[in-house]
């Protein structure tokens, strides 16, 4: 996987906890920055589509879809949230074309 050099600027105190996460993980200031931003970016797009879903802009299978996670992550963290589940026939009918499609694979 290539990589490339980025600047940014950060508060020093923001700076002072990725520098002491990296001492305790035992890994570079680099590692420990694309750690955080990978763990801050799956949060982010977990919360874009949880509202997306909540505004009923798309369903459950397609927040699933658009989060990177399977449809069971999604479940939990709609229910850990106090989501209300949105249940109607378009839905339903993805989800069938989506298990019928993946069993055909196998």
């Amino acid at each position: 996987m290539s990589s490339r050099a980025v600047t940014a600027r950060l508060r020093m105190e923001l700076l002072k906890e990725i520098e002491e996460m990296a001492r305790e993980e035992s890994v570079d200031r680099s590692s420990a920055i694309q750690k955080l931003l990978k763990i801050g970016l799956r949060e982010y797009k977990m919360e874009r589509v949880l509202t997306l879903y909540r505004d009923r802009k798309v369903t459950l299978w397609r927040a699933a879809e658009l989060a990177g996670v399977s449809l069971r992550e999604m479940m939990e963290a709609i229910r850990t949230r106090d989501i209300p589940y949105q249940y109607d026939v378009e839905a339903l009918e993805e989800y069938v074309e989506e298990l019928l499609s993946k069993r055909k694979e196998r």
